[in-house]
């Protein structure tokens, strides 16, 4: 049982990412209009020949939102994957 709670304390600092991640992707399901918004946003990069995966398009997805850039990475690709698979 100690091991138990050993390994718990040391890995306790990777729990919360895993736990906020799942709480991100909700917010995409539970707030459509704003992932459309978004999808536009990303259409308006891709007609200016900037990818949304590229480092602005992430770096804009962080500042909106509020996000680390590996969690706007991961939204982006949510939000594309759900509501605009047509982005590149």
């Amino acid at each position: 049982m100690k091991f138990l709670l050993f390994f718990l304390f040391l890995f306790s600092d990777y729990l919360p990412p895993a736990f906020s991640q799942s709480n991100l992707l909700e917010s995409v399901k539970k707030n459509p209009d704003e992932a459309i918004n978004l999808c536009n946003k990303f259409r308006e990069f891709n007609s200016k020949g900037i990818s949304a995966n590229s480092d602005k398009a992430i770096e804009f997805v962080s500042k909106k939102n509020n996000l680390t850039p590996v969690n706007a990475e991961i939204f982006s690709i949510y939000v594309i994957g759900l509501h605009c698979p047509d982005i590149i």
